[in-house]
């Protein structure tokens, strides 16, 4: 199969089934790698893409929605949702790359609290 991108090697396509929400839902997916195919077995190539979506989940969406509370965002203005997202984003970000503050939660307030740190991180080169 060609895709047209320069350094892929692997396309991965999966059939998944999804029974969330009582529906019964079939679907094609495909990955792409730029590692030869044979450098991993069927199964592997599968744990790999599990691992990664289970990873996204846990180091972006959860934390966006349980301490950020992305979902309780009610706007449907496109602009401003895409900007909190933004927001959000260089949050976990700045969080990743400083050392003081161990938890998402006590970098927030940290940051709430002195507008001048954040002001500080925004301009800092990384």
């Amino acid at each position: 199969m060609q895709v047209g991108f320069p350094h892929i090697q692997t396309v991965v396509k999966i059939w998944r089934e999804s029974t969330a929400y009582k529906t019964d839902e079939k679907e094609i997916c495909y990955y792409l790698s730029s590692e030869p195919f044979d450098r991993r077995t069927p199964e592997q190539w599968l744990e790999l893409v599990r691992g990664h979506w289970g990873d996204v989940e846990i180091r972006n969406h959860w934390k966006k929605d349980a301490i950020l509370l992305e979902d309780k965002t009610r706007s449907r203005n496109p602009t401003m949702v895409g900007a909190l997202a933004m927001l959000r984003n260089t949050l976990l970000f700045m969080h990743k790359e400083q050392e003081e503050h161990e938890t998402l939660p006590g970098f927030v307030e940290a940051i709430a609290a002195n507008g001048n740190n954040a002001f500080s991180m925004l301009t800092r080169r990384y």
